[in-house]
């Protein structure tokens, strides 16, 4: 069985923290999540754990994710001497789509209009859980930001699954309306 491995992380640390994007192996994870087709099942993976993700990355037969390549890929190289994208084999969807519309779409505009589902937060609620997960020790924000990492793999899952069996993505365009792309990632 193949297994395809879909992927996604959080962050400590915003670009104003590190001094820009050119620093993102210094943003350093508060939660990474992986969802293996082989195993069926969602892994969270905690700062102390990286090693792990990084293993069933690079085990993988294909790693699927939204903007991994040039954020959370980045990200994760500041806990490995391995060169991820090198030693992986990746569909990042994000790069696919800007490459057939000449532009970025978040993921988001595509779950929902494929999917009828959005995001439950975004990535600046996952850093004030962190920073609240910090100040007092608590548990509860660290199980928020595992939820709403999990819950972008598995939009980034469905997503790509539905452009696996149809073909094509539906997105919502710049003006508000319906428009497709046709993809192939059979």
């Amino acid at each position: 069985m193949r297994d395809i491995v879909y992927f996604d992380l959080e962050t400590q640390r915003s670009f104003g923290d590190v001094g820009g994007a050119a620093n993102k192996d210094k943003m350093g994870i508060s939660v990474g999540v992986a969802y293996s087709t082989r195993t069926g099942e969602y892994h969270i993976f905690g700062e102390d754990q990286t090693d792990e993700l990084v293993n069933m990355l690079t085990r993988a037969d294909l790693v699927v994710g939204y903007n991994h390549m040039y954020f959370d890929y980045p990200v994760l190289q500041g806990y490995t001497i391995l060169d991820l994208a090198s030693t992986t084999v990746n569909l990042d969807m994000l790069i696919e789509v800007e490459q057939l519309l000449g532009h970025r779409l978040k993921l988001d505009a595509i779950a929902s209009a494929s999917l009828g589902m959005g995001k439950t937060a975004d990535g600046l609620d996952a850093l004030r859980w962190w920073q609240e997960y910090k100040k007092t020790g608590n548990p509860e924000p660290m199980m928020k930001i595992a939820e709403y990492c999990c819950y972008d793999v598995k939009c980034t899952k469905e997503v790509h699954e539905y452009g696996v069996n149809n073909g094509l993505l539906k997105y919502s365009d710049r003006s508000g309306n319906i428009a497709e792309v046709k993809v192939d990632w059979s």
